[in-house]
């Protein structure tokens, strides 16, 4: 029995976008320009559900911008700092769930 050659697959692996870097790169694809008030940002994204983990979990940007006590971002750096720590805590809160720590262990 003859073992298959190697495959000379030269393409990177597939990535999965989550948190600041998904937020980020919506930002790019929606053409964004700051300054930006909250509802330019929310008009301008579409859909606003960005996923906070690898797992695919979201989190709704529009009902986080509306919560925050900013209105107004003079720039997208500006705008991610303050949404990074969010981000954060809710990627850390889903950790620590039962589901959380059973997917952590799953090898895919």
């Amino acid at each position: 029995m003859a073992a298959r050659p190697p495959q000379n697959d030269s393409s990177e692996p597939d990535s999965i976008e989550f948190g600041i870097a998904a937020l980020d790169a919506r930002l790019d694809r929606a053409g964004v320009r700051f300054p930006a008030t909250t509802e330019e940002l929310i008009e301008s994204m579409g859909d606003t559900d960005v996923s906070y983990d690898a797992a695919g979990n979201t989190l709704d940007v529009a009902e986080v911008l509306r919560e925050l006590p900013e209105e107004r971002f003079e720039t997208e750096r500006d705008l991610l700092n303050r949404l990074h720590p969010i981000f954060e805590d809710r990627r850390r809160s889903g950790a620590g769930s039962l589901l959380g720590r059973v997917r952590a262990l799953l090898p895919f």
